[in-house]
Parts: C-alpha cells; structure tokens; sequence
C-alpha cells in the first residue's frame, strides 16, 4: 500500500494534486491510501520523551491514525502547500511525531520510496525547498527519496497554483513532473518489492 499525505488544512490545489498522483499510481498497479490533516487535530511534538521510554506518544490524538498507515505503507508520498519559502507546519508536526514510531522500531520505515510533491502560490515560491525538506526527512529515516529525473522534475513534482485550484490544474509544466515523479517512484517500489522477495 502506498500511503498518500496531503500536509495542507485546505481542500484546495494540495489535496487535489495529491489525489491526481495516487490516481497516477492505481493506474499502474499499486494500492493506494490518501490521508489529509485538514480538519484533523494533530499537535506538535513536546519532546517530552516519554515515547523513549514507552513506545508510543503521550500525546492521544489523530495522530493515531495515521501511525498504523506509516507502518503497512510500503511507500510514502507526501503533498505540502509552500509556506514562507518551505512545508507546511502540518506536514512538520506530521514528521515530527513520527518520533514515536521510530522510539519503538527503527527500521520502521526503513528503505521505503517516499516522493514528494509541493503546490506553491508563486512560480518560484520554495517549491524545491520544500521538496528537499521532505527528502530530508526520507533520508533521516533510511528511506529512499524518488524524484523525477533530469529535464523537468530534478527532485520531484512542483506545482505553481497562482493561489487557486484552477491554476494547479492548468500547469501542464507541473504535470510533466508529477508523471515523471510517479513512473520513477512506481519502478522504485517494486525494485524494493522484487528485492525483499523471499528467493532473492
């Protein structure tokens, strides 16, 4: 299963694109699940530690839901609106908490593709940035970020959406990335699949 997050508070352009891209992946084959932290109540990490000790977070809310995704999820695509030149501070708290996670299984997410997508307001709003923000996090955690190759999607799908869903969906230019972006993130995925086969 392929775990689609969309970092944005809105049902706008974000959301939106993020559901064109698991469309993009079901058409190719893979199981998909969209989840999005508009009208969620997710709270930012305390760094109270108590998921050292205990394994899972002190803080009991919609997080939850999300933790048991992250586990099956054999890949992560993560959709972020640009604020201020990067991601969102839902997609931020959302990485943070994985903390709990990670507290009780490291590996948890290891060597799983994740591929991000960034939808900004402005045609040079920190796409990029925020896309290597999420990267980051992908490396951080042993997985592997998947972007969409030379000419076009040089570290993934970046939208310009003139603030409106109407503009995300007339960039053809941020199409261009989101199909290069899948198809390498798709031939990703089952690379990892053939790989941890039993007879390999």
């Amino acid at each position: 299963m392929i775990l689609g997050i969309s970092g944005s508070p809105r049902r706008m352009a974000t959301e939106h694109i993020l559901g064109e891209a698991l469309k993009m992946l079901e058409e190719r084959g893979l199981e998909t699940v969209q989840f999005s932290v508009r009208g969620k109540q997710i709270s930012p990490c305390r760094h109270c530690d108590y998921c050292l000790k205990n394994k899972e977070c002190f803080i009991k809310d919609d997080m939850y839901q999300l933790y048991p995704l992250f586990r099956e999820a054999s890949g992560l695509v993560m959709a972020t609106p640009v604020y201020n030149g990067g991601v969102s501070a839902q997609i931020k708290i959302l990485m943070d908490r994985t903390r709990a996670l990670l507290a009780a299984d490291t590996q948890i997410l290891w060597a799983k593709p994740g591929m991000a997508i960034a939808v900004g307001g402005d045609r040079m709003g920190g796409q990029e940035l925020a896309v290597q923000q999420i990267h980051t996090f992908y490396i951080l955690n042993g997985m592997i970020p998947v972007s969409g190759g030379f000419f076009g999607a040089n570290l993934g799908a970046t939208f310009w959406s003139r603030d409106s869903l109407e503009g995300a969906m007339d960039d053809e230019e941020g199409f261009r990335s989101l199909r290069k972006t899948v198809k390498r993130f798709s031939q990703t995925v089952e690379l990892v699949k053939r790989m941890n086969e039993p007879d390999r």
